[in-house]
């Protein structure tokens, strides 16, 4: 699944951390970050950000369990747009997204 935040105002790798997720590491601009949803470390949410101007990109899935194909890249996730994986994309554009400044 991904999606956009438009004109990010704090640190992208902080505002993942205060919404629970986990730095893993970066490669070419792109930072990965994991929230678990259970204490042996999965299921978890897995999830790639990118800073695009003021934007952040965001892609991520959810891992069902640990990759069982050796050296290969596959491994057991869900992708769409459905269930936990939408709940936790609508919780992640609350989270993230800027309040706008109120006139007094």
């Amino acid at each position: 699944m991904k999606f956009e935040i438009k004109a990010i105002q704090e640190n992208a790798s902080t505002l993942l951390r205060r919404a629970g997720y986990t730095f893993q590491y970066e490669d070419h601009g792109e930072m990965s970050f994991v929230r678990p949803l259970a204490s042996a470390g999965y299921p978890r949410f897995h999830l790639y950000a990118k800073i695009s101007g003021i934007d952040l990109l965001i892609s991520f899935h959810l891992d069902q369990k640990a990759h069982t194909y050796g050296e290969e890249t596959r491994h057991h996730g869900e992708y769409e747009n459905e269930g936990a994986l939408k709940a936790e994309a609508d919780h992640l554009k609350k989270f993230l997204t800027p309040i706008p400044p109120t006139d007094y």
